[in-house]
């Protein structure tokens, strides 16, 4: 890519897509092409079609999708699977139309069997069943791997595609239900620590009620803050062309008990933690093996405790919106 390429970014209000504009526009990157969801409805094939015939863009970062946590997976199994083959359907067949030189794929590392060994290795695609909570996203991400393959084996397209492991930082979503683990953490410890301190002002000898987090806390989670991912998107786009998937990660991984413990540090929250054992634990472990992408020189900068900072302060700046709107 040169910094005057047209670059497109799908899913430029996300979390991954507001951090590669972020990444694209510290390095001189100045002719990207943005559509808000409410401007081009990536679930409609025409426009899609017309957008890519009209802005003729040289690349794509293929960000855009509907996410969520383990209720929101299971709980809207129907769209999750149908609204995102048609995001990434609609927008890998239209590169082709168009011409785009070349185009990267976000996948999740959901795609992975729910039992396959650890760490997982790029190879173990499709080698056992899913985790059942999150399947149909998963089966989803999978066919957009696929696309990516097919387009490539038949028409010689330059389409790669990339499995980040578990995602937080600047723009994450903080719904109490529909969010990613680590962010619901932070904003269920933050609430426990306002509560606290508005409850010892009002009754000082009273005692604080625990956090309650789902699950037995065993299960072990690897986490890349997302301005890691998108520079290992950019640094990928640059100078990987191969056919084969690449994972995303930092190649380390923490128990949910251990990351609650760390939270609850950066937020400050002096409470007790309880775990309601009678809530799904999901998939018991998941750890990205990365020596693919360590090997072609690219290297996470963030540790955990420093993106949770980060993220927390993210959090309190825009928590006047997040108090207000249970929908975000």
């Amino acid at each position: 890519m040169e910094q005057s390429s047209k670059i497109y970014i799908a899913g430029h209000r996300g979390m991954v897509g507001s951090a590669i504009k972020r990444a694209l526009e510290n390095k001189g990157y100045h002719n990207l092409v943005l559509r808000s969801s409410s401007e081009l409805d990536l679930r409609n094939q025409q426009a899609v079609n017309d957008f890519f015939a009209t802005e003729k863009p040289e690349y794509v970062f293929l960000a855009a999708a509907k996410v969520g946590g383990i209720v929101a997976n299971n709980t809207y199994r129907a769209q999750f699977i149908y609204e995102n083959l048609m995001i990434e359907a609609n927008i890998i067949h239209a590169a082709h139309e168009a011409g785009v030189k070349k185009l990267l794929f976000l996948g999740s590392s959901c795609i992975y069997p729910k039992l396959a060994p650890q760490p997982l290795k790029e190879a173990y695609l499709l080698t056992g069943l899913l985790e059942p909570t999150n399947e149909p996203y998963a089966i989803a991400k999978i066919a957009g791997i696929k696309l990516c393959e097919a387009y490539r084996d038949q028409y010689g397209d330059n389409f790669i595609s990339v499995m980040p492991t578990n995602l937080y930082g600047i723009g994450d979503n903080y719904h109490p239900e529909n969010s990613h683990v680590l962010p619901a953490m932070i904003r269920k410890f933050h609430e426990a620590k306002i509560k606290m301190e508005q409850t010892a002002h009002s009754e000082p000898t009273s005692h604080s009620e625990p956090v309650e987090l789902w699950g037995t806390g065993t299960p072990c989670r690897e986490f890349l803050y997302a301005d890691d991912l998108a520079d290992a998107c950019l640094f990928l786009m640059q100078h990987y062309n191969g056919r084969e998937l690449v994972n995303i990660g930092t190649g380390t991984d923490l128990s949910i008990l251990e990351l609650a413990q760390l939270v609850k540090e950066v937020v400050g929250f002096t409470g007790t933690i309880q775990f309601d054992t009678t809530r799904p634990d999901g998939t018991p472990r998941k750890l990205m093996d990365v020596s693919k992408l360590h090997a072609l020189g690219w290297k996470h900068k963030t540790e955990l405790k420093e993106g949770i900072e980060k993220a927390y302060q993210d959090f309190l700046e825009h928590s006047i919106v997040i108090s207000k709107n249970a929908t975000i």
